[in-house]
């Protein structure tokens, strides 16, 4: 898996950037929001990367937070019929922030003002990731500001298990064991707690 590239910007279009790294052109695929953040850099950046194995192609797919990311796989990953193009539309058409709290309102009118999708689509988007309870539901803290610097840290565990493909349930356990040790506090990192989940469910 390539998980991010270093290189030097060759080119910059609004869907899609070619970086050289080392000699070697790679064609990634964009959203807008992480062309807006890049389209002016000029020299050697870094992305974050993406990369969907098919029988005719490898596409990678660049973002320049890792939220935007992190969307992008829930999407493509845990809403039955949604695929990258349509998961780069809604990155493009609205904020990661935005998109979390009209799901977690049920806004569908909301999403669906996103070009290219269409209200079935939005309302298909919204019902799965509605019963994806750990997601929503650390998802409301963050939008209502109840989360504490501890339970923000473990709910961004928590969502970073879940985009690595573990069951709601499972990742749940996992969080839910490293409260309970008192190992863990707000001033631990997400990626402390993301490697504590990961040897508990490995």
């Amino acid at each position: 898996m390539i998980t991010h590239l270093s290189g030097e910007l060759v080119e910059s279009l609004p869907n899609q950037i070619t970086l050289d790294v080392n000699g070697v052109g790679y064609q990634v695929l964009i959203p807008l929001s992480t062309y807006d953040v890049i389209a002016h850099k000029k020299g050697r950046i870094k992305i974050l990367t993406h990369l969907q194995v098919r029988e005719d192609a490898h596409i990678l797919y660049g973002f320049a937070t890792a939220a935007e990311r992190n969307l992008f796989r829930l999407l493509i990953q845990r809403v039955s019929g949604v695929g990258p193009k349509i998961a780069l539309a809604v990155i493009s058409g609205v904020s990661v922030d935005d998109f979390q709290a009209a799901v977690v309102r049920g806004d569908v009118e909301f999403i669906s003002q996103v070009k290219g999708l269409g209200k079935k689509t939005t309302e298909r988007i919204v019902l799965e990731l509605k019963d994806k309870v750990g997601v929503v539901e650390a998802w409301g803290q963050s939008a209502d500001g109840e989360a504490s610097p501890q339970e923000s840290v473990f709910n961004d565990g928590l969502l970073a298990l879940i985009h690595l493909g573990y069951k709601q349930t499972e990742a749940s356990k996992a969080i839910a064991h490293l409260r309970k040790s008192g190992e863990y506090s707000g001033q631990s990192t997400v990626d402390e707690i993301i490697r504590a989940g990961l040897r508990i469910l490995n």
